[in-house]
């Protein structure tokens, strides 16, 4: 166990110096351990020009993304939906977030409902197993959004490698 804390611990050290800002490195912070049952979120509103952006990139142009009256002829409501691997794409952003290095492995998602753009997302990530495997970590993670707080967008679950099981807290954009 000890070589294990060690282990994580020069992990934290060679991480902090490239993810943390001279502020933060300052203090002698202890960093928390990952473990099964954490809670990881992070919110976002997408935006009519991150849909485009994305459409751009990706050449997904359905129309229900981007003109409203084609989403209302679809069914949904006459604003354009927010492409749902974009709003998934907030997965593997809090994993990398907190655990730089980390190689996200797997994910299955269940889209439930639409998102609009505007819309505010939550993101949540939680550990559901944990596992050690050559000086690193295997990581199951519930992944749920949701939107008005309480709505699931979409539900699945990710499994990532972590270089260590140490957190480190994100650094703002």
């Amino acid at each position: 166990m000890l070589r294990k804390q060690q282990f994580i611990i020069r992990s934290f050290s060679f991480f902090s110096s490239y993810y943390f800002s001279s502020s933060s490195t300052s203090t002698a912070a202890i960093p928390q351990l990952l473990k099964v049952g954490d809670v990881l979120r992070r919110s976002r509103r997408f935006s009519q020009e991150d849909v485009v952006e994305y459409s751009r990139l990706t050449h997904d142009v359905n129309p229900i993304h981007l003109r409203p009256e084609s989403a209302r002829e679809a069914g949904f409501d006459a604003r354009p939906l927010v492409h749902g691997l974009l709003v998934a794409a907030l997965f593997p952003r809090i994993i990398a977030s907190h655990f730089p290095g980390a190689v996200y492995v797997s994910q299955s998602l269940q889209f439930k409902l639409p998102v609009y753009i505007e819309d505010e997302v939550v993101a949540e990530v939680q550990v559901t197993n944990l596992r050690e495997n050559r000086k690193r970590y295997i990581a199951k993670f519930s992944t749920k959004c949701f939107k008005n707080g309480e709505l699931i967008v979409i539900n699945g679950e990710a499994v990532a490698i972590l270089p260590t099981l140490a957190m480190f807290e994100e650094k703002p954009t």
